[in-house]
């Protein structure tokens, strides 16, 4: 019972994290917008590093680290209510959110940079372009398409508990933002984390945090 404790505790402690890097990951897309193409990217890497994999969603890594947490905590309050919706929920979410990482190029795209950055070779860079190019793609592909489905089913079948739940650990309206969380997540996952993480907050601060 104590563990069980631990893991709804941890799991809104690791919501207000998500809330928190939130309008850290909006200021540095406003002050300074991802380049457009893959030189641009190259260029920004030997200007910045740090910036070059922030524009390239180094803080989503940690964001959806902290959602695995999220997601335990979620279905630590809600496994009574219906287990086998809960882990269904919990596997495709947990999925989902390991497929975000088979998108993520952050970090090959900075060793790419450093080699282009470095080399004065015209058929080298050519190919180290080709390469970027890839990268990209595979950064805007399908694993990333994956991962919004995947998250925004695992949103949709937690609130559909909270609405079904008799002991009410969760508020109707909070049920109702979970659904508009899950159809956001299609659309845009920094409101879903955003809607997600307050949804967290505002439902376990009395219980396992204060």
């Amino acid at each position: 019972m104590e563990n069980l404790y631990k893991l709804k505790r941890w799991g809104a402690v690791a919501a207000i994290a998500v809330v928190a890097i939130i309008p850290v990951q909006i200021a540095i897309f406003a002050l300074r917008p991802p380049p457009a193409d893959v030189r641009g990217f190259f260029e920004l890497f030997e200007q910045s590093p740090l910036l070059g994999l922030l524009s390239l969603d180094l803080l989503y890594l940690l964001n959806n680290a902290l959602m695995i947490s999220v997601y335990l905590g979620l279905a630590a309050c809600l496994y009574k209510a219906n287990q086998s919706a809960i882990i269904t929920a919990l596997a495709v979410g947990l999925v989902g959110l390991a497929t975000y990482y088979a998108s993520s190029v952050a970090f090959e795209m900075m060793s790419l940079a450093k080699s282009f950055n470095g080399s004065s070779n015209p058929l080298l860079r050519q190919q180290l372009l080709a390469a970027g190019e890839g990268m990209l793609a595979t950064y805007k592909g399908t694993a990333f398409d994956v991962y919004y489905i995947l998250n925004a089913i695992t949103l949709f079948i937690f609130s559909w508990v909270m609405l079904k739940e008799r002991e009410r650990t969760f508020t109707r309206t909070t049920a109702l933002w979970g659904l508009a969380s899950g159809k956001s997540c299609a659309v845009w996952w920094n409101i879903t984390c955003f809607c997600s993480g307050q949804i967290l907050w505002n439902n376990w601060r009395r219980k396992y945090v204060l």
